[in-house]
């Protein structure tokens, strides 16, 4: 069985930031200072590993969006071979080996990324985290998150910071992303999105507009509720939804020479 992966990805600056650390890959683009016209849809064919995903960069200045946007700018043409849960293990080494060559040069301290990403193999989802973008499936009813966030001990009351991230030298620490892998499953809706979503729109609420909203609009009607609860960041969202392949019985029957 053959399948397609609708997608619908939209990035914000929010209400009270001034630039926007966020980037994220889809269809091959990112934000790279070029103008994209958002929301961006359309459909992919994963004939050969593609990825897709969000990056939310971390540090001072600009260094979050330099961060971010040299893991996207990776992803993008990254080549995740016939095996993509190594690729995407390689990927991320590459990544993060990238992100601290850029340090020096930049004159700065330290700078970083999260990552939350799917790859659409012929055969399988793979999904990589590091930090607390999230990945959550949706079957029409329930959802889940499917990411694991990778977070330091903090005080009540404090939002934990990250204890990983991409742009840690190995030195320091040897980064582990979460990363694992499964079947495709038609219907399946997959939100990815950085913390300037999920720190302004709870899971329910989330739940609910993407139950009583078509695919084509629930992007935006997320946007617009973080907005609207205050939108205190950056906000990224990316939507994809696992479809079967128009024309892929007929072309099973005449394979098969039924």
């Amino acid at each position: 069985m053959k399948y397609q992966v609708a997608y619908s990805c939209i990035s914000d600056v929010g209400l009270l930031r001034s630039d926007n650390q966020d980037n994220f890959v889809c269809n091959g683009r990112y934000l790279d200072g070029r103008p994209i016209r958002l929301p961006m849809s359309g459909t992919l064919q994963p004939e050969a590993p593609v990825a897709v995903g969000v990056f939310d960069g971390l540090g001072g200045e600009d260094c979050g969006a330099v961060a971010s946007r040299l893991a996207a700018a990776a992803a993008a043409g990254y080549a995740f071979g016939h095996d993509p849960v190594k690729g995407v293990a390689r990927y991320c080494r590459d990544a993060n080996a990238e992100i601290c060559s850029w340090v020096g040069p930049l004159g700065i301290s330290a700078m970083g990324t999260t990552v939350a990403m799917l790859v659409f193999a012929p055969r399988e989802i793979v999904l990589c985290n590091i930090g607390d973008s999230k990945i959550f499936r949706f079957d029409g009813s329930t959802l889940q998150q499917i990411s694991r966030d990778h977070l330091a001990v903090a005080a009540y009351g404090v939002k934990p910071p990250l204890s990983q991230n991409l742009g840690i030298p190995p030195t320091e620490l040897e980064i582990e992303p979460y990363i694992a892998h499964g079947a495709y499953r038609a219907g399946d809706l997959y939100l990815i999105c950085s913390d300037g979503l999920t720190d302004m729109v709870s899971t329910q609420d989330i739940a609910r507009i993407l139950a009583g909203q078509s695919f084509e609009t629930a992007a935006q009607t997320l946007l617009r509720q973080a907005l609207d609860n205050g939108g205190r960041d950056n906000v990224t969202i990316l939507l994809c939804q696992v479809r079967r392949a128009p024309g892929w019985l007929a072309g099973l029957c005449r394979h098969n020479k039924v």
